[in-house]
Order: structure tokens, then sequence, then C-alpha cells
């Protein structure tokens, strides 16, 4: 076996800032795979810049809005994914708390064909925030593995977690991801490796070189077999806040002379999916 790796910018589309700085990198040949909100009012815009490049995002199944910026909504009538207003919460543990199951189902199907109507079919999916996995209240893996099966799309869900929790999951974490496996390799939902990205903050990090020494840590430990590293690469003025920072100091790694002598030196195999 030799090692690979997907390099994927997440987040194309979110807003025209992040999409500009993802479409570069593709461009320049700097990321592997990048992942698209199809909620987000500038989405239109970059399915076609990356239906340009010749490249097809995986679909970022998106149920909540994002902080700091006009909240979204989704493409389905998914009354409980909602607020009053008929927009996406912002928070996490709100849609983990009220939504439901047939309601996910309905909009995942929803951004899956706004995708293939734009001549964009996507071989794999994944959970943008993490709400699908049941990281803020409830889980819906086994009905978006079985999502998965139905339409032969891959699922980002790491074989080993440790790399991105930072550590063992808790008992009942822990069960649920093994039943997921189990359940993944029993419907031939392919699945990676492992999965790794920064979860620190800029006042967490202190600084850009170490953030790039997380990531050449993270490079060195990848096992054998097909893993993801996922970075959010923006614009600093593009997000507001801390969360800027951090995402250009990500955009400013892949295109780090270091980062990629470190991917020559460690033998590691860029690859487009698993």
């Amino acid at each position: 076996m030799t090692r690979r790796v997907v390099i994927t910018a997440d987040d194309l589309g979110r807003e025209p800032g992040t999409t500009e700085v993802i479409v570069a990198l593709l461009a320049e040949g700097h990321v592997s795979a990048t992942t698209l909100i199809c909620v987000s009012p500038a989405a239109e815009r970059a399915a076609s810049q990356v239906r340009e490049l010749g490249v097809v995002p995986r679909l970022h199944v998106t149920l909540t809005s994002e902080r700091g910026l006009p909240p979204w909504r989704p493409l389905n009538d998914s009354a409980s994914l909602v607020d009053p207003d008929g927009t996406l919460s912002d928070d996490p543990l709100v849609l983990g708390a009220r939504g439901e199951a047939q309601d996910v189902v309905r909009e995942a199907d929803a951004q899956l064909h706004w995708m293939r109507e734009r001549g964009l079919v996507p071989d794999a999916a994944d959970s943008h925030a993490g709400t699908l996995y049941g990281l803020h209240g409830r889980s819906w893996l086994a009905e978006s593995l079985e999502w998965c099966a139905r339409h032969g799309l891959a699922f980002r869900l790491p074989r080993d977690p440790e790399p991105y929790f930072g550590g063992p999951l808790p008992p009942p974490l822990a069960a649920a991801h093994e039943h997921a496996i189990a359940l993944a390799d029993a419907l031939g939902v392919s699945i990676p490796e492992t999965i790794a990205t920064n979860r620190r903050t800029a006042h967490e990090l202190g600084s850009y070189e170490q953030l790039r020494d997380d990531y050449l840590r993270r490079l060195a430990a990848l096992p054998e077999g097909t893993s993801e590293l996922f970075l959010h690469p923006s614009r600093e003025d593009a997000l507001p806040g801390p969360d800027g920072i951090v995402r250009a100091w990500e955009a400013r790694l892949l295109r780090d002379p270091m980062w990629h002598r470190a991917l020559e030196s460690e033998r590691v195999e860029v690859v487009g999916g698993w």
C-alpha cells in the first residue's frame, strides 16, 4: 500500500471572498478537491467558475447558516430545519435539537439535484459544520450513509477518528462510530482512512508558523491508504473576527514551498478522492 491524501478546500460558495481564493487554488493545482455550499447566494457563480475549470466539487450538505453572514434558506420546504422566518439557524445545537430525519434527507436530495442541474455530478458528500454526525445533538449518520448508497456517493467518515478529535472518542460516540463504519462497509459507501483539519483559533495557534507546523505533523502521521486533509482557505477580510486570520493562513500554507517539499519528502501521493 501507499499513503495517499485528498487535500480539500472546504466551503466553496460560502461567500465571494472564499470562493475567489478556492478557485485560484484549484487553478494553481494547490488543492485536489473542494466542497460546494449550494444554499449560499454565491453558489451559482461558484458552480460556474469550477465548471469552467473542469472541477466537480463534492456536495457539502449544509443545514445551518453561518454566523456573520446573512442567513441562508434551504432549497427544500423543510419545516424542522428552519427558524420561524424560514432561514437556517446559525447554531448547530438548535438544528440538532429539532431536525427531523426526513427533512434532512429531503434537503440533501434538493442540494444534490441543484448540483446535477448545473452539470456538476459529485462522487462524494460531506457535512458542513459536522451536523450530520451527531456532534451537536441528533445523529443522522445512518440516514446519510443510506442516502449516499442510493446515490452512489462516497462520504467523509474516517475509519480512524482520533487525528480529527485529538484522542479517543467518548464511549457513546465510539460505539456510534463503530456502528457507522460497519454500516458504510455493508452499504458499499467509500470512506477515508482518516481525516484531519485545524480546529484551533488564531489566538490558540499564535502564528502562521505554528499552524504550518501542525499540518506538517499531520502530514507525517498519515496512515497507509487514502486520507483527507481539509482546510478552509479564504481572504482575511472575507470573514469577520479572528476566523479570517486562520483561513488566510491556510491559503498561505497551500502555496508555501515548505509544504510542497514536505509532500514530496513524505512520499504522500495527492489524489482527488477516496
